[in-house]
């Protein structure tokens, strides 16, 4: 039931039980009223008819006459409780009348001279009011019908209920009014209170009702701005904390004491191959051993020291966290880079070794041959030619670690300006056409019409030609042919190397630019190879924010091309 009904049933409720109360009420103390003054209105004539009864007078005559004279019954008793005379019964019926010594006004009169009672007649069939006067000669009693009073009484109660309904009606008016005005901000503060709770902020009450509804809108409207201004500030927080946590490369996982996954940032997700959006069970985390014990510590409230596992082919370091509410964090830092670096790091100080290990052992053993001194002439000077060769190599090899390792550390910023291709390339094949024709390769050049220029360092274009012309006349046999191109690009130009050599097997195309690798070690090591030809290209090309390409086909030749971008801005 809503509000309203209710304060307007209320109020018709309170009225009614006043109207019915008011009501008896007045009916009781108007009857006792009358009552009052019939006794002493009926006292006074009882007076005066027992002043009339002496001796001389005939009582029942007395007794018609009197109760003629005023209207009302007049009964004369004598001492005996004998009905001598009455106005009512006369002769015969009066002598059937019972005696009334018993009659409760007739004791009272004969004990206090006077009495007065209120009771149903059993001569009359009525009900009536009776007042007794104790006289000389008995007891005078005057007596008149209730019926008259009762008439008086009904009349007023129906007068008081008249008044009551048309108070009623004013009163229903009044309530209506009154439950309307104070149901109506009583449910606006209802329906913004659950606007509120369902999370709409936006909602506000009306602050112009009165007293303490009023009050209490006020109240309401203050709660609503401090709850947006707490909301706001816990979404603005909440929303750097994930800003936080998902530009962190560790990988994070929050795990709540239901071991519900309730938060993970996009590299734990990576890290861990965790699609399923949260929250979710943690039975779905990978199950690595060590991961699982941490897991559990955790949640039993134990914080584990970092661990190294193996998760899907990548090496992580993880870390249990407990939290204070029986969750717990892991955090994942993916160390397979590291790891990987470090098996790099291995590999070149290997290849190194192995790269300057055949050389030297060459010069040492031709110089020791020579310390000797049991040679020919022609012998010394060809294990001189021998160890001068094996030197140089070492030298080149050290020569380009030197480049090598400028160009990665920054060292070397190229100064890119407009290059002429043809020049370069026409200045690079004409210092390596004699080991061309020694080997019976044909070298040539081919810079295409709108690709005469390229945007670069002109020594990073010149050892680009350089080392791709010096690599393709290694890897081509006699006949073959070897050509140094340029091409137009969408953004750029193009240089490259294309020759008709042995080709590359698929499976090496994606490591040939790694210092030291060799599709062919054997042979490309026999021509004089140091394996960082490559290597230097790519990181070359890479300084001008470019990309180097290679595209080959076993026993049909390779293609290496190296993008230049034609005016941005290089590191």
């Amino acid at each position: 039931m809503k509000l309203a009904h209710r304060l307007l049933l209320g109020a018709v409720l309170v009225v009614t039980v006043l109207i019915v109360v008011l009501v008896l009420l007045s009916g009781v103390r108007l009857r006792h009223q009358l009552e009052e003054l019939e006794v002493a209105q009926l006292t006074r004539e009882a007076t005066l008819v027992a002043r009339d009864w002496t001796a001389a007078a005939d009582p029942d005559a007395l007794a018609a006459a009197t109760g003629a004279a005023i209207g009302h019954r007049v009964t004369l008793i004598d001492h005996r409780g004998n009905v001598v005379g009455d106005s009512e019964f006369r002769g015969e019926s009066r002598l059937r009348l019972e005696n009334h010594s018993g009659r409760p006004e007739v004791m009272a009169a004969l004990r206090d001279g006077l009495g007065s009672a209120d009771r149903r007649s059993p001569s009359a069939g009525d009900h009536e009011l009776y007042v007794a006067l104790k006289s000389e000669l008995g007891v005078t009693r005057v007596s008149i019908s209730t019926s008259s009073l009762d008439a008086i009484v009904a009349r007023g109660q129906r007068d008081v209920l008249l008044s009551g309904l048309v108070a009623l009606g004013a009163a229903l008016l009044l309530a209506a009014a009154f439950s309307r005005a104070v149901s109506r901000p009583v449910v606006e503060l209802r329906d913004v209170a659950r606007a509120l709770a369902a999370g709409d902020l936006s909602r506000r009450p009306a602050l112009s009702a009165p007293g303490e509804i009023g009050d209490l809108a006020a109240a309401v409207h203050r709660m609503a701005e401090q709850l947006t201004s707490r909301l706001e500030a816990l979404e603005h927080s909440d929303a750097h904390m994930k800003a936080v946590i998902e530009s962190l490369q560790e990988g994070v996982v929050a795990v709540d004491a239901q071991r519900q996954i309730v938060r993970v940032n996009e590299s734990g997700r990576r890290m861990l191959r965790l699609p399923d959006a949260v929250p979710f069970p943690a039975d779905r985390l990978p199950r690595d051993q060590t991961l699982r014990a941490a897991l559990a510590a955790g949640l039993a409230g134990e914080s584990t020291e970092p661990a190294e596992i193996t998760v899907n082919g990548q090496s992580l370091m993880l870390t249990a966290r407990a939290l204070g509410d029986g969750g717990v964090v892991l955090a994942a830092f993916d160390l397979t880079a590291s790891r990987r670096l470090e098996a790099v790091r291995r590999d070149f100080v290997a290849n190194v070794s192995h790269e300057l290990k055949t050389p030297l052992t060459v010069i040492l053993g031709f110089a020791e041959t020579l310390a000797v001194g049991d040679v020919s002439p022609a012998e010394s000077t060809r294990f001189v030619e021998v160890i001068q060769s094996n030197a140089r190599r070492m030298q080149q090899i050290v020569d380009d670690l030197l480049d090598l390792s400028r160009i990665e550390s920054g060292g070397w910023v190229p100064n890119p300006t407009s290059v002429d291709l043809r020049a370069v390339a026409d200045e690079v094949s004409a210092g390596r056409l004699r080991a061309a024709l020694d080997k019976g390769v044909r070298l040539t050049v081919e810079i295409c019409a709108g690709a005469e220029t390229a945007f670069a360092d002109p020594t990073a274009i010149r050892q680009v030609y350089a080392n791709l012309a010096d690599n393709a006349i290694r890897h081509t046999n006699a006949g073959g042919s070897i050509v140094m191109f340029s091409e137009r690009g969408e953004r750029g130009t193009t240089i490259g190397v294309r020759d008709t050599g042995a080709g590359i097997a698929p499976e090496h195309l994606s490591r040939i630019f790694e210092r030291f690798y060799r599709a062919d070690s054997g042979r490309a090591r026999d021509s004089g190879g140091t394996g960082l030809g490559l290597a230097i290209v790519r990181h070359l090309v890479e300084a001008h924010r470019g990309r180097v390409q290679v595209t080959s086909v076993v026993g049909e030749g390779t293609r290496v091309t190296a993008y230049f971008p034609r005016s941005e801005g290089v590191t």
